[in-house]
């Protein structure tokens, strides 16, 4: 074979969610798009505050070329990364310093990186906690460590500490959190971080060496009636955030965002450079130099959340009118939804007979539930309660 067998299966095949998306785009050609109600991708609906868009054109306006498109340093723009600190500074009470920060091209590839950086040995492994993003696996597995999964905590989708406590061993490198979470849309409380950090702490001397918390941030901005999202590296100092603008400022195609490795880590300045390395050899250096600036002159700015909120009431209201059992967001913009039928695939498709395109919660580790993302038009909301409702009473 001289191609790769792994990369292969992951390049011929698409992600469930991506397949869903690409049928939908083919319905619609058939039966028109105002008759295909699409919930599958988390693509933000909400247009970027005026400050993006005021950003890039002043930009264009009175910077050359080679100061708008030209390289910055591998690791970010420094103005960029002092700005970020900064920001944090003000808004959560800490004290880092630009030279904390490595820009990358969104939190996906932060989230490889950070993989990458941390990972010494085949024997090494991350957890997991579900539900959780499916490609959490794919980057850790590409990195050279295997993934394990707690299950999911069905009633408040917080943590199963029992669970967690017995799962983690010698090996665990790190534990993944994403709050608010994609799918479940739950945020971990202030208690559950610090139970976290509790355990991990008498973990670490236990074994006689750091376990990491990657906490996976794209969704920080994006909560609702006044939930806190507690800052992890105030809690727990082996941390990695791992954060991207993609929802925040509704730019998911422009691929930006950063790797805080806070000085309080073990070894912080080794770990930095570990994740310089990673971002070299994996060529995540030097994000696009032009977002770099936007971002820089836009901290603190956020798409219209009441518009997502609008939308989660909407959803909400109408699904549990209709009969389904719904778990209330407290962020991101997903609801998880209780399937009719203990095969959540088999659920999905015969949801795909009204058009409904919703996706299975097996690939998030928790089945039985689907998630359906709600960043998408009002009215396509409104439109789809009756093609839930045939598809409800076609379980009655």
């Amino acid at each position: 074979m001289i191609y790769n067998k792994q990369a292969y299966e992951l390049g011929s095949k698409r992600s469930a969610i991506r397949e869903l998306f690409e049928y939908g785009k083919q319905r619609a050609t058939i039966v028109g798009a105002e008759n295909v109600y699409d919930f599958s991708l988390g693509n933000p609906t909400v247009p970027a505050p005026d400050c993006v868009d005021e950003t890039i054109r002043r930009l264009t306006e009175e910077l050359d070329c080679i100061k708008l498109h030209g390289y910055t340093s591998a690791q970010g723009d420094a103005e960029t990364r002092a700005a970020i600190a900064d920001f944090l500074n003000k808004t959560h009470g800490t004290h880092f310093e630009a030279n904390d920060f490595y820009i990358t091209m969104g939190a996906a590839a932060s989230l490889s990186i950070a993989f990458h950086a941390l990972t010494t040995s085949q024997e090494d492994e991350f957890i997991a906690i579900a539900p959780y993003f499916p490609e959490y696996k794919v980057f850790v597995e590409a990195a050279g460590a295997s993934l394990k999964v707690v299950p999911a905590d069905t009633e408040n989708f917080q943590i199963d500490f029992d669970a967690l406590e017995e799962m983690v061993n010698a090996n665990t490198k790190g534990i993944i959190i994403n709050s608010p979470n994609n799918p479940s849309g739950a945020v971990y409380s202030r208690e559950t971080i610090e139970k976290l950090a509790e355990l991990l702490y008498k973990k670490e001397v236990e074994y006689e060496h750091p376990i990491f918390i990657i906490a996976d941030e794209p969704y920080r901005e994006i909560v609702y009636d006044g939930v806190e999202v507690p800052f992890v590296t105030k809690y727990y100092a082996n941390t990695l955030v791992c954060y991207s603008y993609s929802k925040s400022l509704s730019l998911p195609g422009e691929r930006i965002g950063y790797i805080l490795v806070p000085q309080e880590a073990y070894e912080s300045r080794a770990l930095y450079a570990a994740v310089a390395g990673a971002g070299r050899s994996l060529g995540y250096v030097c994000a696009p130099s032009m977002m770099q600036k936007v971002i820089t002159l836009c901290q603190g700015e956020t798409g219209d959340i009441e518009l997502y909120k609008k939308n989660r009431d909407l959803l909400y209201d109408g699904l549990t009118k209709i009969g389904y059992k719904c778990f209330k967001p407290q962020g991101a913009f997903y609801m998880f939804v209780k399937a009719l039928e203990e095969d959540t695939n088999a659920f999905c498709e015969r949801a795909k007979a009204e058009d409904l395109l919703i996706v299975s919660g097996e690939g998030f580790g928790c089945p039985g539930f689907v998630r359906i993302s709600y960043c998408v038009d009002e009215d396509m909301i409104k439109r789809s309660f009756g093609a839930f409702e045939k598809l409800y009473k076609s379980y009655q």
